[in-house]
C-alpha cells in the first residue's frame, strides 16, 4: 500500500513554496489525512506493524541530488574570494544560465502540485495563479532588470537608496525583505522536514528538518550565489524534465489530442462542461474585488521578491540582465502550460481510480491525501513507483534550491544593508562583510529549522499571502518611484514602505485566512484575503504626500540627483563591474 505514504509526501511538499501557499488556500481546506486510510494494525504484537516501506527510487535520487550540489558547493568554495563573489558569483552569469537559475529559484514544488490541484478541482479557472504568477515578468523585464543591474551592488535595497538618505531607507527595506524571507522560510522548511520524514520515515521530523538547515547553510556559507545559482539552474532542468514527461505521458494517452483531453475531462468530472468555463469561483461566490486584490498581488509582488532581484546582479552586464528575464519568462511560461496539461491529464486518469480516491461513493475527485495530490498520483498513474520516487525527489531538490536562494537574500539583507551601510555607514570592508554575511546565514539556518519545528502543525496558509503582499505593497512601488519618479524623497520612500510593509500585516490579520481561519475570532474585519487593492494606493499616495511636502535642503538635493542615477540606469555608465577572475 504506497498510497497513503504518497499522500502525505506531497502534500507536505505543497506546503513549500512560493506558489504554495496561495493554492494551498484553497487546496489546504480539502486536506484529508491520508493516513488515516491504512490498513487496521495486525493483531500480532510485531514491533514496527505500520511502518511503511522505504521509497528506495526517492531516495537514491535524492541521495544523488545532494551528492552534486555538494561538489558544486565544493567547486563554487574554491572560486569564491570577494564579496562580488559571494552575493553576485563574481557578476559572471550569462544570460542563459541565469534564466535557468530565475526559473529554478521560483518555480517550487508547490506551485507546480498546488495549479495542478486547482486545475484538477476547478478546469480553466485554476489557472488564475499561472497567469497571475507570470504576467510579473514582462514587468520586470522591461522597468526592472536592467535599471537594477545598472544601478545595484548586492541588494535592491542599493538601488532604491542610490540617491537617497542610506540608513532610513535601507533600514525599511531590509525589514521587508528579512519579513518575507523568514516567512517563507517556514513554509520551505515545514515542506522539506515533512517530506524527509516521510521519504525515511526512521528519521524524525525533527532530525529531517535539522538535516535540511545544516545542507542549506553549508551550500550558501561555503558556495555563495555561486553554489546557490548551480543548484538553481539543476533543479530547473530537473523540474522541467520531470514535468515535460508527465504532459508527455498525458497526451500519449490521449493521442496527442486536446480534444480528446478536453472531452475525456468533460466526460468525467461532476462538474463537465463548467470545467471549461473561466467564471467559476474557486471560493463560495464569485468577488470581482479578491480577484483583482489577487492578481495585483501576484503579479507585483513578482516583482519586489527580493531573492528574485537578487538574481540581477550575477550578470556580466545589463543586457544579460534583460535576456535572463526573457529566458526564464519562457521557462516558467512553458512550465505553467505543463501544469495545465498535468491538471487535465489528473481528471482523466486520477479521478475516479478507488486506488487514488478517498471515497467514490461520496466524491469522485477527493483523493487520499487532500488537494494537493492529482500531480503525485499522476505520476504513479503514468510511471509507476519509479517515475513517482523521481517526482519526489524533484519536489525536495526544488525546496533545497528555493530556501538557498531566500538565505543569500536575508543574509545579504542583513550584512550589506544593515551592516555595511547602515551600522559601519560604508566604511567596512569586504572580508568583514562576508563574514558577518556568513553568521547571517548560519542564524536564518538556525531560526528556519527552529520555525520548522515550531510550525509542524500548523496552518500556514497565510504565509504566501503575507510575503507577496508586502513584496507587492512596499519592495516593488518603493523600487519603481525611486528609479522613475523625480520627486521622491526618503521621507517619502521611508514612509510609503512602512504603510505597505504594516498595511499589509494589519489588514492580514484581521483578514478571514488569519482572523478567521487561524484564530477563529469569528467573521473577518477585512473582509478580503489580499489586502494589496488597498494598500498599493495608499502607499503610492502616501509616498507622494510625504515627498511633494518635503521642502527640505537634503530633499532638493536627492531631487537634483535624479539625473545622475537616469544616466547611470539607462547607459550602464559606473555600473559594478564582472570579476576578473
Amino acid at each position: 500500500m504506497k498510497t497513503p505514504r504518497l499522500s502525505r509526501i506531497c502534500t507536505q511538499a505543497a506546503l513549500g513554496g512560493m506558489g504554495a501557499v496561495l493554492a494551498l488556500q484553497s487546496a489546504l481546506a480539502q486536506t484529508a489525512p491520508g493516513a488515516a486510510t491504512a490498513a487496521p494494525a495486525a493483531p500480532l504484537p510485531v514491533p514496527v506493524p505500520a511502518e511503511p516501506p522505504l521509497n528506495v527510487h526517492a531516495i537514491v535520487m535524492f541521495v544523488v541530488f545532494v551528492a552534486i550540489t555538494l561538489g558544486i558547493t565544493y567547486w563554487a568554495a574554491k572560486r569564491t574570494k570577494t564579496a562580488a563573489d559571494f552575493y553576485a558569483a563574481g557578476r559572471g552569469i550569462t544570460g542563459l544560465q541565469n534564466g535557468m537559475a530565475i526559473a529554478g529559484d521560483y518555480m517550487s514544488a508547490a506551485s507546480f502540485l498546488g495549479i495542478a490541484g486547482l486545475v484538477y478541482m476547478n478546469g480553466f479557472y485554476g489557472l488564475i495563479y499561472s497567469v497571475g504568477w507570470l504576467v510579473g515578468w514582462p514587468i520586470i523585464l522591461f522597468l526592472i532588470a536592467e535599471r537594477l543591474r545598472n544601478l545595484g551592488k548586492f541588494t535592491y535595497a542599493d538601488v532604491a537608496s542610490f540617491r537617497l538618505q542610506q540608513g532610513p531607507v535601507r533600514t525599511m527595506a531590509a525589514i521587508g525583505s528579512l519579513i518575507v524571507v523568514i516567512w517563507y522560510l517556514i513554509g520551505q522548511a515545514v515542506g522539506a522536514g515533512q517530506l524527509l520524514h516521510t521519504l525515511v520515515p526512521q528519521i524524525s521530523y525533527q532530525v529531517s528538518i535539522v538535516l535540511v538547515g545544516g545542507l542549506i547553510i553549508i551550500y550558501v556559507t561555503f558556495g555563495g550565489m555561486k553554489a546557490t545559482t548551480w543548484v538553481q539552474i539543476i533543479k530547473a532542468g530537473l523540474l522541467l524534465g520531470g514535468a515535460t514527461l508527465m504532459a508527455f505521458g498525458v497526451m500519449m494517452h490521449e493521442g496527442f489530442s486536446f480534444e480528446k483531453l478536453f472531452s475525456d475531462a468533460v466526460a468525467a468530472h461532476p462538474k463537465h462542461i463548467q470545467i471549461m468555463q473561466s467564471v467559476v469561483p474557486i471560493g463560495a461566490k464569485a468577488n470581482p474585488i479578491e480577484s483583482i486584490s489577487l492578481g495585483l498581488t501576484l503579479m507585483f509582488g513578482t516583482a519586489g521578491l527580493p531573492h528574485i532581484l537578487m538574481r540581477f546582479f550575477t550578470t556580466t552586464d545589463a543586457k544579460a540582465a534583460r535576456k535572463s528575464v526573457l529566458y526564464g519568462t519562457c521557462f516558467i511560461g512553458y512550465f505553467y502550460i505543463l501544469t495545465f496539461i498535468i491538471g487535465f491529464g489528473a481528471i482523466v486518469l486520477v479521478a475516479n481510480n478507488p486506488e487514488y480516491v478517498a471515497d467514490l461513493s461520496k466524491s469522485v475527485l477527493a483523493l487520499k491525501g487532500g488537494g494537493s495530490m492529482p500531480a503525485v498520483y499522476l505520476s504513479h498513474a503514468i510511471g509507476g513507483d519509479f517515475f513517482l520516487g523521481f517526482i519526489a525527489a524533484v519536489a525536495f531538490a526544488t525546496i533545497l534550491a528555493v530556501v538557498s536562494g531566500l538565505t543569500l537574500a536575508g543574509a545579504s539583507a542583513l550584512s550589506h544593508d544593515i551592516y555595511a551601510n547602515v551600522i559601519k555607514k560604508g566604511k567596512s570592508t569586504e572580508a568583514e562583510e562576508v563574514w558577518v554575511s556568513k553568521l547571517c546565514v548560519i542564524g536564518l539556518g538556525v531560526i528556519a529549522i527552529l520555525l520548522g519545528i515550531a510550525f509542524e502543525k500548523q496552518n500556514v496558509a497565510y504565509i504566501v499571502a503575507l510575503t507577496f503582499s508586502i513584496a507587492a505593497c512596499s519592495n516593488f512601488p518603493i523600487l519603481v518611484l525611486s528609479v522613475f519618479w523625480r520627486g521622491l524623497t526618503t521621507r517619502g520612500a521611508v514612509l510609503g514602505g512602512y504603510t505597505g510593509i504594516f498595511g499589509s500585516i494589519g489588514l492580514l490579520i484581521i483578514g478571514p485566512t488569519v482572523w478567521t481561519k487561524v484564530m477563529g475570532m469569528g467573521p473577518a474585519i477585512f473582509p478580503y484575503d489580499f489586502p494589496t487593492v488597498f494598500v498599493l494606493p495608499a502607499v503610492l499616495v502616501v509616498a507622494y504626500v510625504a515627498s511633494v511636502t518635503d521642502k527640505s535642503a537634503s530633499a532638493d538635493a536627492e531631487r537634483a540627483a535624479f539625473e545622475a542615477q537616469e544616466i547611470r540606469s539607462e547607459t550602464g555608465l559606473g555600473a559594478e563591474m564582472a570579476a576578473a577572475h
